[in-house]
């Protein structure tokens, strides 16, 4: 058994020129089974082009004969939000990218240490190494622009208000290239990170692979199946050019000598002895605040040591570049970095910079160094 429940609804203003016949909404319950069924009937439309219509259903209007009647029938469609939530969590992820990007884009700007709650120093050693250049443009700053980017098509797309006259369609494409890109990318990053960077740990890398990833999957499910296999050339083509372009910028880097990939720290030992004048001049180097710039691995810098010998060396205040070890795509420390250091050992006394192994005679002489008084040695 099944109740059924009729309701008329009264014409529009927009169809007062139609007879419009009740709407019948039907709700059957099956007291067997207990289950709830609803049908919506939607029943044919008659117009008529006269100037009124008749009010009270019985299907004639007013009007010269000529007017001739026709059915149309009307459907009713439910608006649905699915879009517009999907497009809002698009450019919610692409906020939060953009916020996390402008934060790394102002330490790079800034020379400043990151903070890494995860990882350590390493997280530093990533984004202070030249793969986090793409010739020569800090790589968050590109990061920062592609999140604004997607940030501010998934707002327009949210509340169709498509600038310009742009059709959805294309603002929709221009969506689909930027999150590909940005996947690729990120492939990239995570293949480099573990390779060239094996060990470490980046959580704003890691952070930023799952945000673009993320943002590319929405993409596409919102895009539809269907359309993104049309577009698949363009997408292929996009992710080629992202990856052509960061082979071809980090094939250029210098940061460190591609001879090893992976050297651990080690203490360099000190066999010459020093004479009294090595003593004195070590002394008046560290007294007037001179440094000596150098790296664990490079021979001339034990030559320059061996040069003062191993009781003077001690004085010396010397600055290791690489304390944490080396390996392809790690870069020098902070401290080494602002001096601008082109090679090793390098000087820095009273604001001058000597790069290469210097003599004693002419570091006593650059220095200021006066030979009449004697340091004795502790």
């Amino acid at each position: 058994m099944a109740s059924f429940v009729s309701l008329s609804l009264s014409p529009s203003p927009l169809l007062n020129r139609c007879q419009w016949p009740p709407i019948r909404c039907e709700r059957r319950v099956d007291l067997f089974n207990k289950n709830w069924h609803r049908r919506l009937l939607v029943l044919p439309l008659k117009c008529s082009s006269s100037g009124s219509g008749s009010g009270s259903g019985s299907g004639s209007g007013s009007g010269s004969p000529q007017d001739s009647e026709a059915e149309v029938e009307t459907t009713i469609s439910l608006p649905s939000s699915a879009g517009d939530l999907s497009y809002k969590l698009i450019a919610g992820i692409g906020g939060i990218g953009f916020l996390e990007t402008a934060y790394l884009t102002f330490l790079k700007l800034t020379n400043s240490e990151a903070f890494c709650p995860i990882g350590g120093g390493t997280c530093g050693d990533v984004l202070n190494s030249d793969y986090a250049l793409v010739f020569g443009v800090p790589l968050p700053l590109i990061g920062m622009v592609a999140y604004g980017l997607v940030t501010t098509l998934g707002l327009q797309l949210a509340g169709n208000n498509l600038p310009f006259g742009i059709s959805k369609s294309n603002t929709q494409i221009v969506l689909l290239g930027s999150t590909t890109s940005m996947a690729a990318a990120s492939a990239c990053f995570l293949y480099i990170l573990s390779t060239k960077f094996s060990g470490s740990s980046c959580s704003y890398c890691l952070l930023s692979a799952l945000l673009s990833f993320s943002l590319f999957i929405i993409t596409v499910k919102e895009f539809g199946w269907q359309k993104v296999q049309k577009e698949v050339g363009l997408q292929l083509l996009i992710a080629s050019l992202v990856i052509i372009t960061l082979n071809a910028s980090y094939s250029n880097s210098k940061s460190v000598s591609s001879s090893f990939v992976d050297l651990p720290y080690y203490a360099t030992e000190i066999a010459t002895p020093s004479s009294p004048f090595a003593i004195s001049l070590a002394k008046h180097l560290n007294s007037i605040g001179a440094k000596l710039y150098g790296a664990f691995w490079c021979s001339h810098c034990l030559e320059q040591k061996e040069m003062f010998g191993r009781e003077a060396a001690e004085f010396l205040d010397y600055v290791e570049c690489f304390p944490e070890g080396a390996k392809t795509g790690t870069k020098m420390i902070k401290a080494c970095d602002d001096v601008k250091i082109e090679g090793f050992p390098t000087w820095v006394i009273n604001g001058q910079v000597l790069s290469g192994v210097i003599e004693l005679s002419e570091l006593a002489e650059v220095s200021g160094f006066n030979e009449s008084v004697q340091f004795q040695p502790s």
